[in-house]
């Protein structure tokens, strides 16, 4: 399974997570999903690659925490057999995750790690467009993060932002 996950630490802070660490969380969601391992890239970057990210494909001129790119549509043909299916990627803005870790008061390898497990829901197709999906996303972040023994991100109402 580790050989499935291309980690890319562009932000070379002493803080980030390192690449093994961000493995675990990636296997911890496909165990608990009970899905079998998939191909993904998490890179994580600077708050100006996020901005430009974030205000190509969102249309938002700011950084955000955390973007998923998913990439297999329904017009791509699926794998051949034997071959993993490429997921996507998750962009995780180091800068910014290291802040809201600060202010909510969480440690931040549990909240890098929420993150990372957010934006694998969105590449397995989750979303929180509507309260009742937005409301089973968390669950499962829930259920992921209690497996690896990190408290529920959203017990003090400080979660995720809905609109991201």
């Amino acid at each position: 399974m580790t050989d499935l996950v291309d980690i890319q630490l562009v932000d070379d802070s002493a803080k980030t997570p390192d690449a093994q660490q961000i493995r675990g969380w990636v296997a911890a969601v496909f165990t608990t999903l009970e899905r079998s391992p998939l191909a993904l890239t998490v890179r994580v970057v600077g708050e100006e690659e996020m901005a430009k990210l974030n205000r190509r494909y969102r249309g938002r001129d700011q950084p955000t925490n955390v973007l998923s790119f998913p990439s297999a549509g329904t017009e791509e043909p699926p794998a051949p057999p034997g071959e993993p299916i490429i997921l996507g990627d998750i962009i995780v803005a180091f800068e910014t995750s290291a802040a809201e870790a600060k202010q909510q008061g969480k440690p931040l390898a549990d909240h890098f790690c929420h993150l990372i497990v957010h934006g694998m829901l969105h590449l397995l197709g989750f979303d929180h467009q509507t309260d009742i999906m937005a409301n089973a996303m968390e669950a499962l972040e829930i259920k992921v993060l209690a497996g690896l023994d990190i408290t529920n991100p959203y017990e003090d109402g400080v979660g995720e932002d809905k609109n991201q």
